[in-house]
Parts: structure tokens; sequence; C-alpha cells
């Protein structure tokens, strides 16, 4: 395969992972501030576990879009592009709900608008590419994981 047809892979991948990093960098203090002060719920992993997910998901996030980009199927690419652009978007701003501000609560609240647009993304994707769309699921699943945390947290505290 040449560098060509893999382009869109890096910029869509490189998209993902800057977003993901830099919510990290931004929120790295409130972060330590969190573990380090707030009551969390049953079954809460490590610190450590947060960032090798993200960037597991942030990846498939990206080749998903990659792929979406790349279809030959172009009908409804454009929707699926900018549903990826937009959930990345609510993704982003999360971090500074929960760790910046501490707002448990409204925090809960936009990661079920997060959610709800991945679904969305994910039908759009399987519209497009299948296989887009199956890589999504974990991003899905580890949100729905997130939102036990978040109002745990929003709960205990």
């Amino acid at each position: 395969m040449n560098f060509k047809k893999w382009k869109p892979y890096i910029f869509w991948i490189l998209l993902a992972e800057g977003v993901g990093l830099l919510a990290g960098l931004l929120t790295r203090e409130a972060t330590m501030i969190y573990a380090n002060t707030i009551q969390k719920p049953p079954l809460s992993p490590p610190a450590i576990v947060f960032p090798v997910v993200w960037t597991i998901l942030y990846a498939l996030m990206g080749i998903g879009a990659a792929r979406v980009a790349t279809s030959p199927n172009r009908t409804d690419e454009d929707i699926a592009l900018n549903l990826f652009i937009i959930q990345l978007i609510v993704n982003f701003f999360w971090s500074f709900f929960f760790f910046n501000a501490q707002a448990f609560g409204f925090a809960a609240i936009w990661l079920i608008l997060l959610w709800v647009l991945v679904l969305l993304m994910i039908i759009a994707f399987w519209k497009v590419d299948r296989l887009a769309a199956w890589l999504q699921i974990p991003y899905l699943i580890w949100l729905t994981f997130a939102a036990y945390l978040n109002f745990g947290v929003y709960l205990l505290n």
C-alpha cells in the first residue's frame, strides 16, 4: 500500500489522538486533584487504565473516520464525518466539565449527549462502511461505563 492510501488514515488518526492529547494536557492538573480528592464509585479502574483505553479508542475512531472518508460509497459520507467531528468536539469538552469545573451533574448530562452522538455516528458510519461502524462499538461501550462512573461520582460527591 502506498503513502497516498495511508494519508487519510494518518490524518484522521492524528486528528482524533490530537484532540485526546490536548484535552488530557489541558486537564492534567485537575485530573491529579480529582484522583486524590474525589470519592469514586465501585469498579473504578486505576488511573493508568484511562490513557491506555482512550489512546486505543481514539485510534479506532480515526481508523473508522478514514474508512468513511475513503469509501467509494459517497452518499452519506458528509453526514457521517460531520457527526464524527461534532462528537469529537463534545468529547473534548467533557473533560473540562468533569475535571476542571468538577460539574459532575452537568458532565453526566453532557456525556449522555456524547453517547447519543456516537450512536448516531455509528449508524451513519454503517451506511457508508460497516467495518468503520463496528470499530466504534468499543467506544460506545466505554462511554456507557464512563456514564456509570460519572453518575457514581456525582452521587458520591
